[in-house]
């Protein structure tokens, strides 16, 4: 017998045994915690390589330690069509405001190791820019501080203004340019549209450029309370508590 036909048989046999071997083991039991039932989530947007350590992933956000009123309104939106993204708009579409209260909590309760930042690709004279805008804005455009709203170290305000720190490039791009097509709306008013619609595209990169380029603070979690009144109104977060 040709030994490749021996090989081939061996191989075969090996095959049909561990099936057998896998069907008489029967179906493996998942277990039924909410964590589980979220990989769906973190598959996107809390990704590993397989050492373990957190990806700096090209497009989707970082979410764990958002606060839970920014992701619990982000998650409505979704659901209710003032954000544009249809997977995220796929998975939600059903589900009810107390599980989606049940996701805010689980994910802003969550605090893991934040990536390195991406290096930077762009002149430094784009860099600059981006940080005068996120940290001095633009009086001449009537553009506020990033950090007037998002905190000194860009880590969010309790309850609903998210963190920009450890964003992605493409990500930041992205929500300004759904702002500026209205594909993505919050509550009236909408202070980010309205700053968007402020913005040159430059400005928009050199923005984008430099939050990512930064690396996460030592200490992540939102801050308690900011200044009052912020510079735009802002439905997500009225001026009165």
């Amino acid at each position: 017998m040709p030994l490749f036909v021996k090989f081939h048989r061996i191989a075969l046999f090996a095959l049909s045994c561990a099936a057998t071997l896998s069907a008489s083991a029967g179906p493996q039991a998942v277990p039924d915690t909410l964590a589980q039932r979220l990989v769906a989530c973190t598959a996107c947007h809390a990704r590993k390589d397989a050492q373990g350590v957190a990806i700096n992933d090209q497009y989707f956000p970082r979410i764990s330690g958002k606060p839970a009123g920014y992701l619990y309104n982000q998650l409505v939106n979704f659901r209710d069509g003032r954000r544009q993204y249809p997977m995220m708009n796929y998975m939600v579409s059903h589900l009810p405001d107390a599980y989606l209260h049940e996701i805010a909590g689980y994910f802003a309760a969550e605090h893991l190791p934040a990536p390195a930042p991406a290096p930077a690709s762009v002149p430094q004279a784009v860099l600059d820019r981006g940080r005068q805008l996120v940290t001095r804005g633009d009086p001449s455009l009537k553009v506020p501080a990033c950090i007037a709203c998002h905190g000194e170290k860009l880590t969010g305000v309790l309850p609903t203004i998210p963190g920009l720190a450890g964003l992605p490039r493409d990500y930041i791009n992205a929500q300004f340019g759904a702002w500026r097509n209205q594909q993505r709306r919050a509550h009236a008013p909408d202070c980010m549209a309205a700053i968007s619609a402020r913005l040159s595209l430059a400005d928009v990169s050199a923005i984008s450029n430099w939050i990512a380029s930064q690396p996460m603070p030592a200490d992540p979690r939102p801050l308690d309370t900011i200044a009052r009144p912020l510079p735009l109104s802002c439905g997500s977060f009225p001026d009165q508590p």
